[in-house]
């Protein structure tokens, strides 16, 4: 009998209020069923809309272990279809990204399909029982909102507002601070392996007791480097990035973290590390004449550290970056950081933006392997027995288990209870 599959009070009980079961972490059965489950039932981000700009273009990636792909079909609608050939299963699409033109093309049987997913032709097909069934390529529910694709595996389920609700302040705040109201994707994927359960990455990002430890060698270094300088001295680019990350408890506490329903949250409520980041020579000046100067400085001060869609998307709307994660297994997780460029905004905007990616997301970043060694310790860790469960407890409140809307200090770990309340609302 299946330990978790078959007993859902087993798995509800790998969740409390103020901790969690390390099997949430290690299990490779509790992990296919977040696959089936959590990852079907919600809102998965696939792509951005810039990425497929043209009709017949694609982009491929994967939703809980199954492989989608974005196409543009020909009206120029953004469609999401199982990469699976309805005929013997081959994935149709095995490039990354590209064109098809007006139809997919299986590569064993050449079954064809249009864009949309409908069947076009079989070869032979008179081959087949006149009663055979013949189905096209399954189309995914999905919306697309201010460029940013998302899907939702099961048939049926929560609808794309009721789920993310005003957590989506955050997309649009992303997307107004172009002067044109738009984005695209610039520049290549930043694609690397995590060794560590999904929901470590996830959970570490409005995580801020651990950025004045754990980033101690990298930030730590970078900020004494700099001190002593006169204030008048122009701060280097990656001064201004990594120096931050080393701020003190009271920093962190005081910037202030929002959850909403359904696991999603961002932290930098009052402002973040990037809040004092020097003004762009040029950008201002085209933000307030798209906006107005009242709503081009609300739209600037706005400056979120990290938001989460949980469970797949986190986004820096004021560094205008993106991670995506994509979980192998119950301890291996592909994470991709990805950049827009706003557009009608100065190029040194993106630069700024390239340059953050590289100094903080990359693989060759001084300051995203101390994460990178905190998960694979975790990971390693909780195979330690003596004690089952991981403690979530700081500033607990029993008020936030009704759910809704609410607003912490920066140091709570409520982002993390909160997004455990979502894992077992869809679990179940």
């Amino acid at each position: 009998m299946s330990r978790y599959r078959d007993d859902a009070r087993a798995l509800s009980a790998l969740i409390e209020p103020e901790r969690v079961h390390r099997d949430v972490y290690c299990d490779a059965e509790v992990f296919r069923l977040e696959m089936e489950r959590l990852w079907a039932r919600t809102w998965i981000y696939v792509g951005h809309a810039s990425q497929v700009p043209n009709p017949g273009d694609y982009f491929t990636a994967d939703i809980g272990a199954q492989p989608v792909i974005m196409v543009r079909h020909t009206d120029d609608s953004i469609r999401v279809l199982l990469n699976r050939c309805a005929h013997k299963g081959t994935k149709v699409v095995g490039d990354l990204s590209g064109n098809a033109g007006k139809t997919f093309r299986c590569p064993y049987h050449a079954w064809t399909y249009r864009t949309d997913g409908t069947l076009l032709h079989i070869p032979l097909a008179e081959g087949y029982a006149p009663t055979a069934q013949h189905q096209g390529l399954t189309r995914v529910s999905s919306e697309t909102y201010r460029g940013f694709v998302f899907a939702r595996l099961a048939p049926e389920g929560i609808a794309f507002k009721e789920y993310f609700g005003g957590s989506l302040s955050s997309i649009d705040n992303l997307a107004d601070r172009s002067p044109e109201g738009e984005l695209e994707i610039a520049g290549g994927c930043l694609r690397y392996l995590h060794n560590c359960n999904w929901k470590m990455f996830v959970e570490n990002l409005n995580d801020t007791m651990h950025p004045m430890i754990a980033h101690a060698s990298s930030a730590g270094t970078a900020k004494k480097l700099w001190e002593g300088k006169p204030a008048s001295t122009p701060k280097p680019m990656s001064i201004e990035q990594i120096a931050p990350f080393a701020s003190d408890y009271k920093f962190f506490d005081d910037m202030g973290v929002r959850v909403y329903d359904h696991g999603h949250s961002f932290s930098g409520v009052n402002f973040s590390i990037h809040s004092s980041y020097s003004s762009l020579v040029g950008y201002e000046e085209a933000m307030t004449k798209a906006y107005g100067a009242e709503r081009a400085k609300k739209i600037l001060g706005t400056v979120r550290h990290n938001t989460v869609y949980y469970p797949s998307l986190t986004i820096k709307g004021a560094i205008q970056s993106i991670r995506v994660a994509r979980p192998l297994a119950a301890d291996r997780t592909v994470i991709e950081s990805w950049t827009f460029r706003l557009k009608g905004a100065p190029e040194s905007v993106l630069e700024r933006t390239v340059a953050y990616n590289r100094l903080i997301n990359s693989p060759m970043s001084v300051v995203g392997h101390d994460d990178l060694h905190c998960y694979r310790q975790i990971q390693e860790g909780l195979a330690a027995g003596g004690n089952e469960w991981v403690s979530l407890q700081r500033n607990f409140s029993a008020a936030e288990e009704r759910g809704g809307e609410v607003t912490a200090n920066g140091t709570s770990e409520i982002s993390m209870r909160n997004q455990f309340r979502a894992w077992k609302e869809f679990m179940a």
